[in-house]
């Protein structure tokens, strides 16, 4: 028999790799149009609903700490495996109802959607190099599909079960299981086991303003998962039209990371496509929260677009900046390990602000402040420069491409 081709095993890949990524959101794009039911059927106040949108942004980070020992001990290509199997464990502990199993099924999702977050960008970078604008593009496109049906579907899948909130949000660990056997056949452990390191990235002024932009960005994103919805209901909307709008701006950030990723990875460097997305996503914002009716479907597709811009030009970020694979994963795991540990503080302040105030004003000025910081690091970030995490080790498994990873299959003649 004949090797299987090559260009047919990587678009194999590709389905799995954009597999994986629907289910990156789902987990925390559905809390929000929930949560007015979650805080009447569990009692659960503002300040723990703060937290419960904090929750997972911390665990993202704590996470990203952990990839590169999980690489050095398995390998990447199993570890995204792990990570996915870890996601779909917390989305079904969701189910059982009570906080307990809601605030440790979200850390737990939280963890494996982290792993998976660090691992991607690096698969990326190994096996896509000579398209990592459209390969970034596309799945983070993937990625917020997966977070518009999240938000969109949650109220409508919490009726349609029946089960109120647990159902509607256990559902989700179905396509995460699907992922994760789609994803078996790349799941191949590699015979060398060590892993990028971050040190010298830690050293590298360059790496920390990707890391900067990446967390602010990151921030702006949690804010709308945890908080729009309610936002909207506060301007009178229903919890089923406010989901459908959180959904609509979710839906949005498709297109708009796909585009900007490609395009942006496309330019000498980065630095016009990073004042103009933030900039549109805090205009956009200003007018959702605080305009006119008439403008509230234009503004939301303007915010969709933003803000899935800007999380395209976060990953586009880290993979133009890092010299090769190896160092595109540590600077991943850097960028997203820090980035989401500080990216944490804004959902909890936006949330802490608005129950101290009761009303949107106060956390609309915070929005906007750090999109205005974004900006500010994000122009040092955008710059055509290279670092590198570069280690004495010989082999990385990180680094080497799919083909190096997978055994020979005397059967086939490769």
């Amino acid at each position: 028999m004949s090797a299987e081709p090559v260009g047919s095993r990587r678009i194999l890949l590709a389905l799995a790799l954009m597999l994986v990524a629907f289910n990156l959101r789902p987990a925390l794009s559905t809390v929000g149009p929930l949560l007015a039911t979650i805080r009447d059927g569990t009692g659960l106040g503002a300040g723990g609903a703060a937290i419960l949108t904090t929750l997972p942004v911390l665990c993202l980070g704590i996470a990203c700490a952990l990839a590169a020992p999980l690489i050095r001990r398995i390998g990447a290509d199993l570890a995204v495996l792990a990570g996915t199997a870890i996601l779909a464990a917390g989305l079904t502990l969701r189910g059982f109802g009570g906080l307990v199993p809601l605030f440790a099924g979200t850390a737990l999702a939280a963890i494996g959607i982290g792993l998976d977050n660090v691992l991607l960008p690096a698969l990326v970078k190994r096996d896509f190099a000579g398209s990592s604008g459209l390969m970034t593009g596309l799945y983070t496109m993937t990625l917020c599909l997966g977070a518009a049906a999240g938000a969109g579907a949650s109220v409508p899948v919490e009726h349609a079960l029946g089960g109120g909130w647990p159902s509607a949000l256990a559902i989700w660990a179905l396509p995460a299981l699907v992922a994760g056997l789609f994803w078996i056949p790349f799941a191949r452990r590699p015979s060398a086991r060590s892993a990028p390191s971050a040190g010298r990235l830690l050293r590298n002024p360059l790496a920390w303003w990707v890391t900067g932009f990446m967390g602010l960005q990151s921030s702006l994103a949690y804010i709308l998962f945890g908080w729009l919805p309610l936002l909207l209901q506060g301007r009178g909307l229903s919890p089923l039209d406010a989901g459908l709008f959180a959904s609509l701006t979710t839906l949005v950030q498709a297109p708009g990371a796909l585009i900007t990723a490609t395009l942006a990875a496309r330019a000498r460097d980065q630095r016009a496509w990073i004042v103009v997305i933030p900039g549109l996503t805090a205009a956009a914002f200003l007018v959702l929260a605080f305009g006119s009716e008439s403008l509230r479907i234009p503004a939301a597709c303007a915010l969709g677009f933003g803000i899935g811009g800007c999380f395209g030009l976060g990953l586009t970020l880290i993979v133009l900046r890092a010299a090769d694979a190896a160092s595109a994963a540590g600077l991943s795991a850097m960028a997203q390990g820090i980035g989401y540990a500080g990216a944490c503080l804004g959902p909890l302040a936006f949330g802490l602000a608005h129950e101290a105030t009761g009303g949107w004003g106060i956390p609309g000025t915070l929005f906007v402040g750090i999109t205005i910081a974004a900006i500010l690091i994000g122009l040092a970030a955008g710059r055509d420069r290279k670092v590198s995490a570069a280690e004495s080790e010989p082999r990385n498994p990180v680094a080497q491409p799919l083909s190096a990873l997978q055994p020979s299959n005397p059967a086939s003649g490769s």
